[in-house]
């Protein structure tokens, strides 16, 4: 089967992405959590040695009431440092003199919001691929404390984040749930939680209140942690919360039962104002737990104490009166309990380690081997001859010493079963890991084997599918392959992905792996049998490597061998590098050099466009006050910037539409090679334009500088030294790579700007979001294969370049994919697998999608110039 190397290349993606997408679901598998989810059982009883004793049921609840306040991107310093002191005085007064235990609690990666809510109310650690699902939050079927708390007849109220609304559709008595994703919003979107306090802290009729406030996470993705709307910000905070336990504390009448209030951060905000990562300022979270339980002795100092988050989750059952969700990875923050009499102490320490023994159980074959299983089996021994002694003689000192000293066991097996359960918090799935690899590389096999043939001037090469496929070889694969999948599917321990497809599903998975080791080995057999050929008859070679190619070849080299590094992962965007009147001058002088930079092939109606969308750009600007206007002498914004924002959008479609008629006006007068080349150029102009308004201001000269290198190249270097397509793609390519880091951006998820997806819009939508969100991440690579494309239609007597072009650009893109697959399954335990290699791993399977989709874009445009 014959077909042309474009079309051959963008075949290989597609594949490519296949495996990528199967590795990335065996890699990023659902977190492990307890199989005894919904079988209700009683609560275990008090351990006893031939006492009766009457503890059998669950310790009745600690606090009468709960409110939950949680501060979206609260960071531990913004409370208990200086902007606390300044900006949070009640809060600071409470920390450092009331009644109040103040803890930095510590949240585990991607610290964002819907895997953090999972870890505050279910106690146990999200998996990666929660960030993704962080866009649309499915219900929470794990065990939690909320699920809990309702089965008890707790009757709850939740105003906030509709992300609580999503994962609890049917708990919440009353609740009224705001859009988390419309960043620009930072005032109206905190009023409407606030709006409904005064009411319902006057009411009788609930027994826990949630509160989300997401004003300070929108401030931080729109102007970072240093903007002083921060500070307006945490002093609205401090007042809500002064509002909340002074209510609180005039409706206590049972000093026995008190309520309790939770202030606590989801997670934290870096300093670039995003968050995601497992930066300091990220994983750092303010937590504080404000009762009249916890009244302190005169001269008592009480310093915040390191926690994990997850450790909410056990104490909020413990001092519900609830029992723990099954799934809790987390211990209970002894502080909270430390003034109850100990036989109380030691019941609560119990129930907390005999719930993550069962837990360790299910999820570790040689459970009693662990240290911190045996830990609580000694400790559970000295409990049960302390409730002995207990009942004999309940005050004598002895009596208490051994309890202190039981306690203390408690704790040490708690913290060791924690340590055990955080390092196998999740599963990999080895078996679609390994199917997804061996896609990946016979993918790029076929494309190393088919270079000789792929970059000849036909651009075009014989692909061994047929003959192969017809072979016996293939169907002895295939039976292999099927045994192989029916004996991994009906293993015990079995719980792939693959296997739960059905038959049909992955029976074409093995056929294709199958087919392709087929092609792979028939080419690779024609390769030698063509240079057995070649040693007889030498050809007098004519080419040689010349210094780009080279070059070329060792850039490759060292970005696949620079995978393998976590400290460059983490600066590889280093290896790339305010005042409001300098910026807004340089605003100006760059989009006028951006006009300059990109007109000169446009048509006459798309130059009056660009113009005018190039000055709605700076209104905008304007308006949300990134930048001045001359005649403007005060802080004040002037709007929200949609309706400036929407103007320029108006201006875009224009200039994309124009590109696209005269395209298909190409395609109509096959001759007219002129309105094909201003057409690909309009619609390189309009994807300007879209960059220009979603990107920020101080990244507006680094667009520029893209914009005057291409000019640059392509007159002076490309062009008159004629270059072939291979060397113009591969500096393409790596110009892309170069500008994304450039921008801003790094192999962390903290840096990508979630307020471009929201440019001109007024409620969240999640496809536009989405896909705005997209385009300002990529675009330096995007704006890179755009110029590619035109540079090599502009060039008359390329021929088949757009199709040497798309294979060179899969070629270059699956070489690394490939290694990182590779390089990830064998480093999965290493300590830095979450934290940087699998952010690196998600970039790195966008990169590859975005290669499929400029190979088919290039493959079309390649059939049209056919045509033509």
């Amino acid at each position: 089967m014959r077909l042309g190397s474009g079309t051959f290349a963008a075949g290989c993606v597609v594949i490519e992405v296949l495996g990528v997408a199967l590795f990335l679901r065996g890699f990023f598998p659902a977190p492990v959590f307890s199989g005894a989810e919904r079988q209700a059982e009683s609560p275990a009883p008090e351990p006893s040695a031939g006492a009766s004793s009457n503890w059998t049921e669950l310790p009745p609840p600690l606090f009468s009431k709960v409110v939950i306040l949680l501060i979206d991107a609260l960071r531990d310093d913004f409370v208990f440092g200086s902007k606390g002191v300044k900006f949070m005085p009640y809060t600071t007064y409470l920390v450092e003199k009331g009644s109040s235990l103040s803890f930095v609690a510590e949240a585990k990666p991607p610290t964002v919001t819907m895997p953090r809510i999972k870890a505050l109310l279910t106690g146990s650690l999200p998996g990666f691929i929660d960030v993704v699902r962080n866009l649309n939050s499915p219900t929470l079927m794990e065990d939690n404390v909320i699920t809990r708390a309702k089965a008890a007849g707790k009757r709850i109220i939740f105003y906030g984040d509709e992300t609580w609304v999503k994962l609890f559709p049917k708990h919440f008595v009353e609740y009224d749930g705001t859009t988390s994703f419309f960043v620009s919003d930072y005032t109206e979107v905190d009023n409407n939680v606030t709006r409904h306090l005064d009411k319902v802290l006057k009411r009788q009729d609930w027994d826990m209140l949630i509160l989300h406030y997401l004003g300070l996470d929108h401030i931080g993705h729109i102007s970072g942690p240093s903007s002083p709307l921060v500070g307006h910000k945490l002093s609205e905070m401090d007042s809500i919360l002064m509002k909340i336990h002074t209510a609180l504390l005039a409706e206590e009448r049972d000093p026995l039962l008190p309520s309790l209030l939770v202030l606590c951060g989801d997670h934290g905000m870096s300093e670039a104002g995003g968050h995601g990562a497992s930066s300091m300022e990220e994983v750092n979270t303010a937590l504080v737990l404000v009762s009249s339980a916890f009244e302190r002795k005169p001269g008592d100092v009480r310093h915040p104490t390191r926690v994990q988050q997850t450790d909410l989750a056990a104490t909020l059952s413990i001092g519900l009166g609830l029992p723990i969700p099954k799934s809790n990875t987390g211990g209970l923050m002894f502080p909270v309990v430390e003034g109850r009499p100990m036989r109380e102490q030691l019941r609560f320490l119990h129930l907390n380690t005999l719930q993550l023994s069962k837990l360790l159980q299910e999820n570790v074959p040689s459970y009693n081997k662990e240290p911190g299983f045996e830990q609580f089996k000694v400790s559970e021994r000295s409990h049960r001859n302390w409730i002995r002694l207990y009942l004999e003689e309940n005050n004598s000192e002895v009596v208490f010493n051994l309890g202190a000293k039981v306690r203390r066991q408690y704790l040490d097996a708690l913290r060791t079963l924690k340590l055990s359960l955080s390092r196998r918090v999740a599963q990999y799935d080895v078996y679609s890991m390994a199917v997804g690899t061996v896609l990946v590389l016979e993918a790029l096999v076929l494309l190393l084997l088919s270079v000789p043939q792929a970059l000849s001037s036909r651009a075009e090469l014989d692909v061994p599918l047929l003959s192969p496929v017809c072979s016996l070889l293939f169907y002895l694969l295939l039976l292999a392959l099927a045994a192989l999948h029916v004996v991994v599917c009906t293993a015990a321990d079995s719980s792939c992905y693959l296997c739960g497809l059905p038959w049909l599903a992955a029976g074409g998975v093995m056929t294709l792996i199958a087919a392709l080791l087929c092609a792979g080995m028939s080419a690779l057999t024609r390769v030698f049998a063509g240079g057995k050929c070649l040693s007889q008859n030498p050809p007098q070679s004519t080419s040689r490597w010349s210094e780009l190619d080279l070059l070329s070849f060792l850039g490759t080299v060292g970005h696949v061998l620079s995978l393998g590094a976590s400290s460059f992962i983490e600066e590889e965007h280093q290896t790339c590098s305010d005042h409001k009147a300098e910026l807004s001058v340089l605003a100006a002088l760059s989009l006028t050099m951006i006009f300059v930079l990109v007109q000169k092939r446009c048509s006459l109606t798309s130059k009056v466009a660009m113009a005018f969308g190039l000055l709605g750009i700076y209104c905008y600007r304007a308006a949300i006050g990134n930048v001045l206007f001359p005649w403007q002498q005060d802080n004040k914004d002037i709007s929200k910037g949609i309706t400036e924002a929407r103007f320029v959008y108006v201006f875009v479609l224009g200039i994309l539409f124009t590109g696209t008629k005269d395209l298909l006006k190409s395609q109509i007068i096959a001759a007219d090679f002129t309105a094909r080349t201003v057409g690909l150029w309009e619609i390189h102009s309009g994807l300007v334009l879209l960059a220009t308004l979603l990107l920020r201001p101080h990244n507006l000269p680094v667009l520029v500088l893209s914009l005057a290198i291409q000019t640059i190249m392509a007159q002076f270097i490309w062009r008159p030294l004629r270059h072939d397509v291979a060397e113009v793609t591969v500096m393409h390519y790596w110009f892309g790579q170069a500008f994304f880091y450039f921008q801003g951006n790094s192999n962390s998820i903290a840096t990508v700007d979630i307020s471009a997806g929201f440019v001109g819009l007024d409620a969240y939508m999640e496809i536009p979001a989405m896909f705005l969100t997209a385009f300002a991440t990529y675009s330096g690579p995007v704006l890179w294969a755009s110029h590619l494309v035109n540079f090599l239609t502009s060039e008359a007597s390329s021929g088949s370049a757009l199709s040497h072009a798309c294979f060179c650009y899969a070629l270059i893109c699956s070489i690394p994919v490939s290694v990182y697959i590779i390089l990830v399954t064998s480093l999965r335990y290493h300590l830095f697998i979450w934290s940087v290699f699998s952010p690196k791993l998600l970039y790195e399977g966008m990169h590859l999608l975005i290669t499929a989709a400029v190979c088919i874009f290039f493959t079309a445009m390649d059939q049209t110039n056919t045509k033509s």
